[in-house]
């Protein structure tokens, strides 16, 4: 296959596939070229460097986040909508936390929704500042969140590749972890909870009770200026 026959969005489409099975060790121009049936050199015509397809594919996926009618909604529901949005993106796509931290990231897919985050907080009633660092805290539970299950990917994928038995290794941390938490009382009481037999597992619902603890912190702040204003 010729450069010709290839595009940067069908490039950009085959890498997220990639990092999607592979993860970021998983991702370099000859395993793509192969997915696609190419040589290397027609990949490298289009896209210069795996930083640069990392970037992109990450910006691309960015586009499967629907952004909620704020004008049709309240803000706390389409600040609802946004982050669980972007929570099950960062679930389907879990090479993305780790590319946070290891790559520059930037495109007009994430910016799209930066810039949303940004007019939905000023909705709200905060002024730029205080809706800048509300987005921040918002995206930053999110990504964390979105950190457990990500690890336990990546995780299983190094030990399949290793060769080892991953199921037995799994069993054989999570006892030495209970043996631990036997040590400890309220860690103790927990031990039958999901959590604590799934590895990097939260309590259910984490994620919804700790984004409502959060707009509620908001509400609260927000009632509080509006009262101090009109004092």
């Amino acid at each position: 296959m010729g450069r010709d026959t290839l595009t940067a969005d069908r490039i950009i489409r085959a890498a997220v596939e990639l990092l999607d099975d592979e993860g970021l060790d998983g991702l370099n121009m000859r395993s793509l070229a192969k997915r696609l049936g190419s040589a290397a050199t027609a990949v490298y015509w289009h896209i210069k460097t795996k930083d640069d397809l990392v970037r992109l594919a990450s910006d691309a996926i960015w586009h499967e986040v629907e952004l909620p009618d704020p004008d049709a909604t309240d803000w706390r529901t389409a600040a609802t909508a946004h982050a669980s949005g972007m929570h099950a993106m960062l679930t389907r796509h879990p090479w993305l936390v780790q590319a946070f931290g290891s790559h520059f990231l930037h495109g007009p897919g994430q910016a799209r929704h930066n810039d949303f985050s940004l007019s939905l907080y000023e909705k709200a009633g905060f002024a730029a500042a205080d809706a800048d660092r509300a987005a921040a805290t918002v995206l930053t539970f999110v990504l964390g969140s979105a950190l457990g299950p990500a690890a336990q990917v990546s995780l299983n994928r190094r030990l399949s590749k290793d060769g080892a038995d991953t199921g037995q290794l799994m069993a054989d941390a999570m006892a030495h972890a209970r043996e631990t938490a036997m040590r400890f009382p309220r860690l103790r009481e927990r031990l039958g909870t999901t959590a604590a037999t799934e590895y990097a597992a939260a309590p259910d619902d984490t994620f919804a009770f700790g984004l409502q603890s959060i707009l509620d912190g908001f509400e609260a702040r927000l009632t509080a200026d509006r009262a101090s204003r009109h004092e």
